[in-house]
């Protein structure tokens, strides 16, 4: 086993907190070095905390679970970085209260990253930690905007090979919102596919005469793929709630048609976690009693 050189070690796993909000020793082990002793992750961690860039809260119901976050004057620091330059800066978390209340949905996404940045490690293929971005905010009109829990890229195909550059929209569910709620959630996506902004000062004449592109396109060649990881409840809970993303589905011909033209999938991070991503876990949401890679 090697050690990793300790600037460049340290800068990613600030880099990689403030990105991902929260994380537990272990996760940040496996995000950043899992090549190495987890000794040496606890060890860069304590030295960020001592630095004050990073502090932490136990969660004693999880087994004095350790869970790290960025402090204010880390998430400062990291944001002037080249890597993290233009991403809106999260909130930062007041107290220790304020990290507990939201370490549960937080924790659940840093995990679903994981599934997605070791099945590309095992695949020979291409996603990096901070290939993984949560909370990207999308305006979709009225002062409204389409926040998913994470954008991330991948990339098809081993180095030398053919390859193709995967994007996704993930919406992590913990089962905390009723199943009508997390439907809902397919009307915003439709509004942002169809979403084109009023240019400041045209008139609408004008607009006609001139088409303005729907907004997405400003940052994607291809609308992302949207991705609903299920996660908090047992096997009847996941069919409940795959049940009422295919009704929202035909609800209306906006999101009909949103469906047509980008895949939605739904699965299980259980399934993810056992199988692997890439297995045939993810239902279709127009087609739920199918099952599918989510690359297919």
């Amino acid at each position: 086993m090697t050690d990793l050189d300790g600037g460049d070690g340290d800068r990613l796993a600030l880099a990689v907190l403030v990105q991902y909000r929260m994380a537990t020793t272990e996760q940040m082990h496996r995000v950043i070095a899992p090549e190495v002793r987890i000794e040496q992750t606890r060890r860069r961690m304590a030295k960020l905390r001592a630095e004050g860039l990073v502090d932490r809260i136990t969660l004693p119901q999880a087994g004095r679970l350790r869970v790290w976050f960025p402090t204010s004057y880390g998430v400062r620091i990291a944001c002037e970085w080249p890597e993290l330059r233009g991403r809106r800066p999260p909130k930062t978390i007041a107290d220790s209260t304020a990290a507990r209340l939201r370490a549960a949905h937080t924790l659940t996404v840093t995990e679903t990253a994981l599934v997605f940045l070791e099945e590309a490690r095992r695949r020979g293929e291409l996603c990096r930690p901070l290939d993984w971005i949560p909370e990207v905010y999308h305006p979709i009109g009225g002062g409204e905007g389409v926040i998913p829990d994470a954008l991330m890229y991948y990339r098809r195909g081993r180095e030398g090979e053919r390859w193709s550059m995967l994007r996704a929209f993930v919406e992590v569910d913990r089962a905390t919102m009723g199943p009508e709620r997390l439907a809902a959630k397919l009307t915003s996506y439709a509004r942002l596919h169809a979403y084109v902004p009023m240019p400041a000062g045209r008139r609408r004449a004008t607009i006609q005469q001139q088409p303005v592109e729907e907004e997405w396109r400003r940052h994607y060649p291809v609308f992302p793929r949207l991705l609903f990881i299920l996660d908090g409840t047992g096997p009847a809970g996941v069919t409940t709630r795959i049940e009422a993303l295919n009704a929202a589905a035909t609800a209306t011909s906006t999101v009909a048609g949103f469906l047509r033209e980008v895949p939605v999938l739904a699965a299980a991070l259980t399934d993810l976690r056992s199988k692997g991503p890439t297995a045939p876990v993810w239902h279709p949401v127009h087609a739920p009693d199918r099952m599918v890679a989510w690359r297919h």
